[in-house]
């Protein structure tokens, strides 16, 4: 017999009748003992001992004997491994903290010990739920075999059950501190934020930095970081709501962070920066398209841009030019006067997009309004000039301020032979003329597309901007430029309105000036130089256009603001890519060679792993207090006194803590003895019946 098993005897009853036949006896037996004791008491105490002796008898009293062999508690060690415990020493603790409570509790022998590490991919989960892989764990333990449940954690823990439904599942709960008290941390809390906003207006975004109360400082620096990669700073008092006003620049995602300094021996800088991400949504692109004069391609581009619901087109055709004379009285003339003053000046700035089709330089429009379309696309705007055989002579457009954010300058030679337009081999990389398509004709790098031919070209030079399409010659058709903040189109022809007619086969004309507004309007997806950002998971993968470039430096900053340079290099599509396996929740900032800025998040824009990395005993305080468990911290106390107990008010204090100890067993064998044979029994009956017969035949 080996110590964990023990012979356990009790008195134990295997009756002869059904316990109801055997309850009526009695009943009936107690009514006439009762009787007998008012009509005749001699013999009254011989009459009971018969009346107990016969009850016993029926009744059949044995002894059973078991043989007991003890189970072994269940206690549980559960392994915070959140990404909240990567920060400063607290992995090195809570392994340490680990090793010698394994050493401990299996040297004991007394406990069946399981050991449980979560979450599983601390960097996916963004949370710390650490009660969903405990009762996984004590799911085939019944309760009365639960020793206990020990936590090595920092406390912040975000599934932790209510009290009345568990506080007694578990047995007691102890919680080793992987921290150490008095810690500081400073984070930057987003309250709100909207996900939409109109391009052009602002949103207005609520935050507030939030101290720990042994900082002890009142204000704070935040710098705020645009999408464009502009910064502002503000100076705020902290744990105070605050509001800030940010612009959204462009369709699609705008990506905003904020970002406050540190404190010194704060735990982690991870939190000290966040995002927000707003999608803008144009309410109407609104576009000026001044026409020179009459003339076929006129509708072209009027359907086009009248044909898209989201566009206001604002359109004028110079009819008649204030020196031209004829004889119609001036009170009859049904023509207006051209509103130079409303649209140059004072209303300017409200058009998204400018477009001069076939104008020259004439009486109209004094050249200080050239002056002012010019500074209107430095500051941010978008002007696409389609030239005509003015554009050749001293009428040219060029010769205005305009020229100073001209790609292309005329030579002065108009050429009408007929061609067709090509995709240079830089357009065969930029998005915005790469894989047309027209009647299903793919352009490709090896084939030329079957469009149809155009009847005039405008000779130029080209000055800067990147040419996308030729005519004869390989002479610069459109060409593309950015200027300042704002960007340029110059297409050197009027013909474009013959593929919309169908001559000589069409070609795209539709999708190739869709391309060049979005691209003049900064879409990102027509952006030649654009660095497109995305998350799967942990993996971050950089994107770039291989755009006349075989790789591409690109800084990366980690949010516990560790600087690191990846290259882009080309992939088998011919793009730019890296893929970046994160180590860290957060927001990670990158930066290319234009200074082009993208973010992106590992997790949520605002884990909950990240709001709170303090060590504290708040959250798991109330189960903890429920179950007679306790409190040690690993920094005061590494190895605490481990014990058990059956059964005690408390189990643990500030530096010990104890298991209960259960005592379940399981029976391997079991023997019911009878009290005294058959025949004695019988025996003892009559002598007792004889003995009561004999009592009440004596006479007084």
């Amino acid at each position: 017999m080996n110590a964990n098993t023990s012979l356990t005897t009790t008195l134990h009853f295997t009756p002869y009748l059904d316990t109801v036949w055997i309850a009526l006896i009695a009943v009936i037996g107690l009514g006439l003992l009762v009787a007998s004791a008012f009509i005749y008491r001699r013999g009254l105490m011989l009459r009971v001992i018969a009346y107990i002796a016969f009850t016993l008898a029926l009744l059949n009293p044995s002894l059973l004997r078991e043989e007991r062999n003890y189970v072994k508690d269940v206690a549980v060690i559960v392994v915070d491994r959140s990404t909240s415990q990567t920060m400063q020493q607290r992995t090195q603790t809570t392994n340490n903290v680990l090793e010698y409570l394994k050493s401990e509790i299996n040297d004991s022998g007394q406990f069946e010990l399981r050991v449980i590490e979560a979450p599983k991919n601390a960097l996916l989960t963004n949370r710390t739920d650490l009660f969903d892989a405990l009762d996984q764990s004590l799911s085939d333990v019944p309760k009365k075999r639960r020793a206990g449940v020990i936590f090595i954690t920092d406390g912040q823990v975000h599934d932790v059950p209510k009290i009345a439904d568990e506080f007694d599942a578990y047995g007691p709960v102890h919680v080793i501190l992987s921290g150490k008290k008095n810690e500081k941390d400073r984070q930057i809390v987003i309250e709100n934020a909207p996900a939409y906003g109109l391009v052009g207006k602002n949103i207005t975004i609520k935050y507030k930095v939030d101290d720990t109360r042994n900082i002890g400082a009142s204000n704070a620096e935040v710098t705020l970081t645009l999408h464009n990669g502009e910064q502002r700073t503000y100076y705020v008092p902290v744990n105070k709501t605050q509001s800030v006003s940010v612009p959204l620049d462009h369709a699609g995602q705008n990506v905003f962070s904020i970002e406050v300094e540190a404190v010194k021996d704060e735990i982690s800088k991870a939190n000290n920066k966040t995002a927000v991400i707003a999608n803008g949504v144009r309410d109407r692109l609104k576009v000026l398209l001044v026409s020179g004069v009459p003339h076929a391609g006129e509708r072209t581009w009027r359907n086009l841009l009248t044909g898209d619901p989201g566009v206001d087109l604002v359109h004028f055709t110079i009819l008649r030019e204030p020196q031209k004379f004829d004889y119609t009285p001036k009170n009859q003339l049904s023509l207006i006067a051209f509103p130079f003053q409303e649209l140059f000046e004072r209303k300017l700035y409200d058009f998204d997009l400018i477009i001069f089709d076939r104008y020259s330089v004439n009486n109209i429009l004094p050249e200080r309004y050239f002056q002012n379309i010019t500074e209107y696309v430095q500051k941010g705007g978008a002007f696409l000039v389609s030239s005509g055989p003015s554009f050749a002579t001293n009428r040219s457009v060029y010769d205005t301020p305009l020229g100073q954010i001209l790609p292309a300058r005329p030579t002065g030679t108009v050429n009408e032979n007929k061609y067709v337009p090509k995709v240079t081999p830089l357009g065969h990389q930029h998005p915005v003329t790469k894989n047309l398509i027209w009647n299903n004709d793919v352009m490709s790098d090896d084939k030329d597309p079957t469009w149809g031919a155009w009847l005039r070209y405008i000779d130029i030079t080209p000055l800067r901007g990147d040419v996308l399409m030729s005519a004869m010659n390989d002479k610069p058709l459109l060409i593309l430029d950015r200027v300042g903040q704002g960007r340029v189109a110059q297409l050197s022809s009027d013909q474009i309105w013959l593929w919309s007619r169908g001559y000589n086969g069409g070609g795209p004309h539709a999708e190739l000036l869709r391309r060049i507004v979005h691209w003049l309007m900064k879409e990102p997806e027509l952006d030649e130089r654009a660095m497109h950002v995305s998350v799967n998971k942990n993996v971050i993968t950089i994107q770039k256009s291989a755009y006349g470039v075989q790789e591409e430096a690109v800084s990366m900053r980690d949010p516990e603001g560790d600087m690191e340079v990846i290259t882009l290099k080309q992939n088998n599509k011919g793009v730019l890519e890296y893929k970046y396996n994160a180590q860290h929740l957060g927001i990670h900032a990158f930066e290319d060679t234009l200074g082009t800025r993208k973010f992106a998040v590992v997790g949520d824009l605002n884990p909950p792993e990240l709001r709170g990395i303090k060590t504290s005993e708040e959250k798991l305080s109330p189960l903890v207090e429920a179950s007679r468990g306790t409190f040690i911290w690993a920094s005061e106390e590494p190895t605490p006194k481990i014990t058990s107990y059956a059964s005690t008010r408390k189990y643990g204090g500030s530096d010990w803590l104890a298991l209960k100890r259960n005592d379940d067993y399981t029976v391997s064998g079991i023997r019911d003895i009878p009290l005294l044979p058959e025949w004695v029994i019988f025996l003892i009956l009559m002598s007792i019946l004889i003995g009561v017969w004999w009592k009440e035949g004596q006479t007084d």
